[in-house]
């Protein structure tokens, strides 16, 4: 098996976390980065074997407008507080995966300013700019936001600068990357920039950020390892929150299909949308839990659904801030409230790293109702199985057998 059959992520959106000031220009540079140090042994704790770390590069507020992806971002501090975040890591067994944008930079990257100032030439050919718009040349946008400058896939300079990005930090000592908006490039794109990457880091793992579509078809003709399982994420809080099971039943059968191409990042929450327990209400994230947990897949945890976090997506400036908070100097600052959900975590994690054959695991339905389900997970190859049984009716339950008939894990109700 590859290191990444055995990965169990601990989702961390670093400038959130570390609270670092988002939208103030006037931001004082701090190594705030080295937060993340108090938080490496609870990670341990939790059963996590790597961290999966949003943006971390020079950039104008949010970390996806990067000005400079081959620096730290100076809220963050400088190179020497990653490397030692790094190497803190290491010391622990937990792999590093970064997080990189390649689909479009931000509107203010000196190269930009220079292509827009000099016009046409070498370096403005890695950009989308619309040199014959009205007004002057105009730089076309990333999905409507004009912080976020297109850049031209088609450049063999643009995938020059991926590889270049790619190779700097992982070798650096990471492990691999998450290609945020994967879906919105061409996939020959990725097609040209991986393999280059591949031939001095053969071990390195890529995920994209894909949420509708073809996956199979995407990971095929990208050459990614993965890609986000929304169709998953979308189905586990659905089905629960709507008692509604046969939705999660059939993205389970869906699931499979994947699996027999693929193994998908699988999770019930992340940087970007609402908390599961403001989605289906902290008792209920536990079971949203204990799906992610017992299905096939490498699965992440985003930061603080393990506590029970609250906190709801909205689409405003500042829209992303309730699931993006800063946490504490360290994890004994934590409120009591959360240790309950802390456990029935590091119970479940626990029951997936004595059952690894899981990561590849096909799911069959063995009895399904509206607020009833159970489920068989078998590894891929026979042999060994476990069965889930999921009961929303009064109180919501989920219990776990092995082959033995004996219960591995049951929630409180």
């Amino acid at each position: 098996m590859r290191w990444i059959d055995h990965a169990i992520w601990w989702h961390v959106y670093p400038l959130g976390f570390c609270g670092a000031p988002i939208r103030d220009h006037d931001a004082t540079p701090a190594p705030r980065l080295r937060r993340l140090l108090n938080w490496l042994d609870y990670a341990v704790e939790l059963g996590a074997s790597g961290l999966l770390l949003g943006p971390v590069f020079a950039s104008q507020a949010h970390g996806y407008d990067v000005v400079d992806p081959f620096r730290i971002d100076p809220r963050l501090g400088r190179q020497q507080d990653f490397d030692d975040l790094v190497a803190q890591c290491r010391a622990r067994g937990l792999r590093v995966v970064l997080d990189g944008v390649f689909s479009h930079i931000g509107d203010q990257h000196p190269a930009v300013l220079r292509a827009l100032h000099e016009g046409p030439g070498s370096e403005a050919d890695m950009f989308d700019i619309d040199w014959a718009a009205d007004g002057g040349p105009r730089p076309r946008v990333f999905e409507g936001h004009s912080s976020l400058v297109r850049l031209n896939h088609a450049s063999p300079r643009t995938a020059d600068h991926a590889v270049a990005v790619m190779n700097h930090w992982l070798d650096r000592g990471i492990d691999g990357w998450r290609l945020d908006a994967a879906y919105s490039v061409p996939v020959d794109f990725w097609g040209r920039v991986l393999p280059e990457v591949r031939g001095r880091h053969g071990d390195a793992w890529f995920l994209g950020e894909v949420i509708h579509g073809d996956y199979s078809a995407f990971v095929t003709s990208s050459g990614v390892d993965s890609v986000t399982q929304y169709e998953l994420w979308k189905a586990i809080w659905s089905a629960i929150a709507d008692r509604n099971l046969f939705e999660l039943n059939w993205a389970l059968v869906r699931h499979n299909e994947f699996l027999a191409r693929f193994v998908p990042n699988t999770f019930v929450g992340n940087h970007d949308v609402t908390r599961i327990a403001s989605l289906v209400g902290p008792d209920h994230a536990v079971l949203a839990a204990a799906i992610l947990l017992t299905v096939g897949g490498v699965p992440s945890v985003y930061s603080g659904d393990e506590q029970g976090f609250t906190g709801i997506k909205e689409e405003r400036v500042g829209g992303d801030d309730a699931v993006r908070p800063a946490f504490p100097d360290t994890p004994a600052e934590l409120a009591d409230w959360g240790r309950d959900v802390m456990r029935a975590h590091q119970d479940l994690i626990g029951l997936r790293r004595r059952h690894p054959w899981l990561v590849t695991a096909r799911t069959e339905s063995l009895t399904l109702t509206n607020t009833r389900y159970s489920y068989r997970s078998s590894a891929a190859h026979g042999g060994e199985w476990i069965d889930v049984h999921i009961d929303l009716d009064d109180h919501p339950q989920v219990r776990i057998d092995d082959a033995a008939g004996v219960t591995l894990w049951s929630s409180p109700g």
